[in-house]
């Protein structure tokens, strides 16, 4: 972990941009925001996105009335006199459009770029979370033991609320819990968090970042600069590796997060007590009680480590224990979440359709036994095998559906060929009601029916909410 001095951006006014040839790629979530802000700061603005759709000349038809250019099925052409873009986060580094802006010597920005130059000189400090699995929750978690410390804050970023937004909006904040992804990150040059976390690293996006080693670099971005603490995972030596290779203030430190008996300078569980010895007086001898385990909802082994990393960051800017007490017990996890659904003749069903990936499903899956396994969908190029092998002994039986479910089927094979596997060769809507059918005919009292895919729903649904709701409103059919 170096440390060396690092300069915070100056807040920029109407004085950066007036007059300024900015080109804004994508609509959106980001781009809309990002253009309206610029305009109201006196940039000239060309908008070029590569749909044409309903939505986007919608989009457009507001930002043109506003005086900003739009430029519609047309994103791979670098305006003239473009002297910086300001980019939607999933833009691929290799696209046309930022080929030619490297030619150019033209600079590109991410909204979270945008937002962290437009703070004001007041403005709220970030605690800044990524990951591959669990940032939605653990930011979720942060926010909600920031508000019952009493402090001003909201969960912003990658979460769904504009950075930009929060930024430029009336309202204050003492602080600002973000989630950031990894695209965000990589266009974000100047951020500087209060604190930062990686949660843990899994392959995840590599046809975006082109290697894992690169998608690791643009995670650790969230360390440089840091102030007070650098949160990682011990369990997953890599987010360790990345605080070491981070540019940090002087001061800052490495704070580990573990399951198990925290060391000094960590987070951890001890006798079902989450326990803090890194914010506490005299570290080496002292430890602060936080919470039970029982206080976070739901108690899988996943999620306890997302509510450590939570309090780390919410103890680094000086929330006291029972604040963290009482945020985690009052947090509830959005739905397809390891959501408990029913019970039906003795048998759990759990919707975790939110495990769009491996790492995501082993985790849901350690959290039950035995189980009856509802997978599959697109693969995203994933693997299966580490999964299945270190999932086996959990398994009554598995339920496979969606386009790529014969991976997870020859994996089972290979590593599990006692389970009862069910192959769902169909993809219509009322797969699901058949996939939880089999699983219930294959389930016992005691075991749990659990949803957690390991892949991408968009071959049967729009989304992983759709297919969660799908799967609850097939449990509910059969309990009726």
């Amino acid at each position: 972990m170096g440390s060396g001095q690092v300069t915070t951006s100056v807040p920029s006014g109407q004085s950066e941009f007036q007059d300024r040839r900015v080109t804004v790629a994508g609509l959106g979530v980001s781009g809309v925001p990002a253009a309206r802000a610029l305009r109201e700061r006196g940039a000239i603005v060309t908008v070029v996105n590569d749909g044409d759709d309903e939505r986007a000349r919608a989009q457009a038809a507001e930002l043109e009335a506003l005086g900003v250019t739009v430029r519609l099925g047309d994103g791979a052409a670098l305006p003239e006199g473009t002297e910086l873009i300001v980019t939607a986060p999933g833009w691929q580094p290799g696209k046309p459009l930022f080929q030619a802006a490297e030619r150019a010597g033209v600079p590109i920005w991410g909204d979270v770029e945008l937002a962290w130059r437009l703070r004001g000189p007041d403005a709220a400090p970030w605690l800044a979370v990524t990951g591959t699995n669990g940032k939605t929750t653990t930011v979720q978690m942060l926010a909600s033991i920031l508000k019952a410390a009493g402090l001003r804050t909201a969960a912003v970023g990658n979460i769904g609320v504009s950075l930009l937004d929060a930024v430029l909006g009336e309202e204050e904040y003492d602080v600002l819990a973000v989630e950031l992804s990894s695209y965000q990150l990589h266009w974000a040059p100047s951020l500087r968090a209060y604190s930062g976390a990686v949660l843990n690293l899994a392959p995840d996006h590599l046809d975006w970042h082109g290697s894992m080693d690169a998608y690791a670099a643009d995670k650790g971005r969230i360390y440089e600069g840091n102030k007070v603490a650098c949160v990682y995972n011990v369990a997953d030596p890599r987010t360790e590796d990345l605080v070491r290779e981070a540019d940090v203030e002087e001061g800052c430190r490495a704070v580990g997060f573990t399951l198990g008996t925290p060391a000094v300078s960590q987070l951890g569980v001890v006798d079902g007590i989450l326990i803090d010895r890194a914010f506490v007086e005299n570290r080496h001898k002292n430890a602060q009680e936080l919470a039970e385990v029982s206080d976070v909802e739901p108690p899988a082994l996943h999620n306890i480590a997302n509510a450590l990393a939570a309090a780390a960051l919410a103890r680094s800017f000086g929330v006291p224990a029972q604040a963290v007490r009482d945020g985690l017990r009052a947090f509830r996890p959005d739905a397809h979440r390891i959501q408990h659904v029913a019970d039906l003749d003795g048998v759990a069903y759990v919707d975790d359709s939110k495990a769009t990936n491996t790492h995501a499903a082993e985790a849901s899956l350690a959290a039950y036994e035995p189980i009856v396994w509802i997978a599959g969908g697109l693969a995203k190029g994933a693997e299966f095998d580490e999964l299945v092998a270190n999932s086996a002994k959990r398994l009554r039986g598995a339920v496979l559906i969606g386009a790529d479910r014969a991976l997870i089927r020859e994996a089972l094979a290979r590593h599990a060929p006692e389970v009862p596997v069910v192959d769902l060769d169909r993809t219509d809507t009322g797969a699901m009601l058949q996939a939880v059918t089999e699983a219930k005919r294959l389930a016992r009292p005691g075991d749990t029916v659990l949803l957690a895919p390991a892949c991408a729903s968009m071959d049967m649904f729009t989304n992983y909410n759709q297919r969660g709701d799908a799967f609850a409103a097939a449990v509910r059919e059969l309990g009726a």
